[in-house]
């Protein structure tokens, strides 16, 4: 079925949109209303930026399908680094709830075509007053990301190339993995270059690594995806890494 243009959508377009998302499901009519009233969608294709560092924070955003990546751009030499790529369902943009500057620090452009519901971050707070479990889910949210956070920090720290893109791929094969007959398929695009960017490498170590994982069998690529063959093999490297940088 052919998508609404975003300038078509009705209300009652939006309250379904927001239930489809991943804290929406559990929220009342009421709030659902609510939501629904502030928001705005935005079809934003490939390329584009939902936000570019220095915009003001004032808004969060949901993924109505598509894929987002977050990044941290040198205005200086254009290098960028990715922090995360973000698939349907998933809220972003949440500094607008803390931002104690109210503006942007990181930008989030679209990595695929994509559908962003976006409200504003006034009326998001109050929900989060009127409902629990949207409150909760926000907490929880924060809190895995600068986990999150703290993970890669430690990995750039302990960890060689090699340990940093075995867990990449464990981990995105639990976000976006595809079960198929060989394994397991991260069903997003990954560039060379976007791995090297998340991992603080170059393309050409990455692609280094990669190539040989292909040839001991670990790994494939199909069709610019990564099908990892034996996902225990990155399970038993990750655990043997982690002895290494922190032995007994």
């Amino acid at each position: 079925m052919q998508l609404k243009r975003a300038n078509a959508l009705s209300a009652a377009d939006l309250a379904t949109i927001i239930r489809q998302l991943d804290f929406g499901s559990t929220l009342s009519n009421q709030l659902v209303a609510q939501l629904a009233h502030s928001a705005v969608v935005l079809d934003l294709r490939r390329r584009r930026f939902a936000y570019q560092a220095g915009d003001p924070a004032d808004s969060l955003y949901a993924i109505v399908n598509g894929t987002i990546k977050l990044c941290r751009i040198d205005h200086d030499t254009e290098r960028e680094a990715v922090i995360d790529i973000l698939s349907g369902g998933s809220l972003f943009g949440e500094s607008a709830l803390y931002s104690t500057a109210g503006r942007r620090e990181n930008s989030a452009v679209a990595y695929a075509n994509s559908r962003l519901l976006r409200v504003p971050s006034e009326e998001f707070q109050k929900g989060m007053a009127e409902d629990d479990g949207l409150h909760d889910y926000t907490f929880r949210l924060i809190g895995q990301r600068l986990e999150q956070a703290e993970r890669r920090l430690a990995d750039f720290a302990l960890n060689a190339i090699p340990a940093r893109l075995d867990r990449l791929l464990a981990d995105f094969s639990d976000r976006y993995g595809v079960a198929e007959r060989e394994g397991v398929l991260i069903d997003i695009p990954l560039p060379h270059r976007e791995i090297a960017s998340i991992l603080g490498s170059t393309r050409e170590s990455v692609t280094v690594r990669l190539n040989a994982m292909r040839r001991e069998g670990t790994i494939a690529f199909v069709n610019r995806r990564i099908l990892v063959k034996r996902p225990e093999c990155l399970v038993r490297e990750i655990s043997l890494a982690s002895k290494v940088a922190n032995p007994a």
